[in-house]
């Protein structure tokens, strides 16, 4: 059962997570935090799918940062729009010219010197990197929440940060309180 309240209310800062009737296959069992939601449209980043076999070694040499890292950093798949285009989303102890916050607790940053501080071990101290992203047009994903595509959810920093990507979507839905699939509906209700 959706979370949301839908009017005015946008859901920026929650996490959208794929109903398994999901019929886009770019969507299906994703877990997507959302930047953004506004009657504009929406913009999220895919929080469990990695993108190729590109590293974040292989993005720092493309991107000529000459800072060996301190520590690897998964490459995330962020959705279909702009694959070429990156963004980091962060933890709010790193705050730079350029971040925006989207949430109580998380930023989003899409700058080049945030690569470099995180290859310096002087970025966030909780990182997801994402290349490319998910995007909505005016009301079309108000229209996917009503027709029961989405569910949504308030984050917390496992779900966010976490590393384990290939359960990130039976645990989202965990969380949620459905302890079987089965106790999901893919049709929606109208009263």
């Amino acid at each position: 059962m959706p979370l949301v309240t839908y009017g005015s209310n946008y859901l920026t800062g929650q996490i959208l997570i794929a109903m398994p009737g999901m019929p886009d296959p770019r969507f299906q069992k994703t877990v997507i935090f959302l930047c953004a939601h506004n009657a504009e449209g929406a913009m999220g980043l895919v929080l469990n799918r990695q993108f190729g076999s590109i590293t974040f070694v292989d993005l720092l040499e493309q991107l000529e940062i000459d800072s060996v890292p301190v520590a690897d950093l998964p490459v995330h798949y962020g959705g279909p729009i702009d694959s070429g285009r990156g963004f980091v989303l962060h933890s709010t102890d790193f705050m730079r010219e350029g971040s925006v916050l989207v949430g109580d607790h998380v930023a989003l940053t899409a700058t080049i010197d945030i690569l470099r501080a995180i290859a310096e071990g002087q970025g966030p101290r909780s990182a997801l990197l994402a290349l490319g992203y998910s995007g909505w047009g005016p009301g079309q994903l108000d229209a996917e929440l009503i027709s029961n595509g989405w569910l949504n959810m308030i984050p917390d920093a496992n779900l966010l940060f976490d590393r384990d990507i290939d359960t990130k979507w039976e645990r989202a839905i965990a969380k949620l309180g459905a302890t079987s699939l089965s106790m999901l509906s893919g049709e929606a209700g109208h009263a």
